[in-house]
């Protein structure tokens, strides 16, 4: 049985369960292994398709109500609802193809994203009955995608107030280390640099806090700090349980995030 990391949430919600995949058994000679489900980073097609048909079986759903989108690290965010559901695949690819988010109200269907050092957020309003999960990486979180996230979910019913939010394994503050064109981006997008870049006291290198920085984006869209839950794993440092490009590069396996409504 495949090994899931349990996101929580701050408060207690019931029928609704969110995740992170964990690598399982690791070839240290393979950086796909063990456990990918993200079928563009060049990982064998069999290998992928094995895994999310284990992860469905695992969660009793049908493979077709496992979704993840194809992402380009945008800020797009997809609804799955019953129009989508109703496309025949190819539809759905194209519909998915360039999108880091989705936002569905649909009961049974587990929807992800895939991540190897970003963050992955998950997003809940159980009164509504409307889930999320966004692929936030350095670009993501300068373009405020989980803001967006925010919005389309009160599109669909929910209330910014009672929106609870989990991140799952990213990179860590003192792993992220970026050039200052990065931290320009986050200053030119008006975030509080303070708050969220430090300087390596040997080098001089930047390092940025995205758990941090979408925090506060989250906070800014009406998300209230208390029921915003970051993450306590590395995936640099915990690259043996969570993949990380940094520490296997670009040609390696992700991480998959998933939340659904029972």
């Amino acid at each position: 049985m495949m090994e899931l990391e349990k996101l929580d949430f701050a408060g207690p919600i019931d029928g609704i369960e969110a995740f992170s995949t964990t690598r399982g058994n690791v070839d240290g000679r393979n950086a796909y292994s063990g456990v990918n489900l993200c079928d563009y980073v060049g990982d064998d097609a069999l290998r992928v398709l094995d895994a999310r048909i284990s992860l469905a079986m695992q969660l009793g759903i049908d493979l077709d109500d496992l979704v993840m989108p194809r992402q380009t690290h945008s800020c797009r965010v997809a609804v799955i609802d019953e129009r989508f559901r109703a496309m025949d695949i190819d539809k759905q690819e194209t519909a998915l193809e360039g999108v880091d988010a989705l936002v569905t109200r649909l009961k049974g269907v587990v929807i992800g994203i895939n991540t190897a050092d970003c963050v992955p957020i998950v997003l809940v309003d159980a009164a509504a009955g409307v889930i999320a999960v966004a692929h936030a990486g350095w670009r993501g979180t300068v373009g405020r995608i989980a803001g967006a996230v925010v919005n389309e979910m009160c599109r669909q019913g929910a209330v910014a107030t009672r929106i609870q939010v989990a991140m799952g394994p990213s990179i860590c503050q003192e792993c992220f280390e970026v050039g200052d064109e990065v931290v320009e981006a986050f200053g030119k997008a008006h975030f509080d640099l303070d708050s969220i870049v430090t300087r390596h006291p040997a080098t001089g290198k930047a390092h940025i806090d995205l758990r941090a920085a979408n925090r506060a984006v989250l906070v800014a869209a009406g998300v209230p700090e208390d029921q915003i839950i970051l993450s306590r794993h590395c995936s640099r440092c915990e690259h043996d349980r969570f993949f990380s490009a940094r520490r296997l590069g670009i040609n390696s396996g992700r991480t998959f995030t998933g939340i659904y409504m029972k």
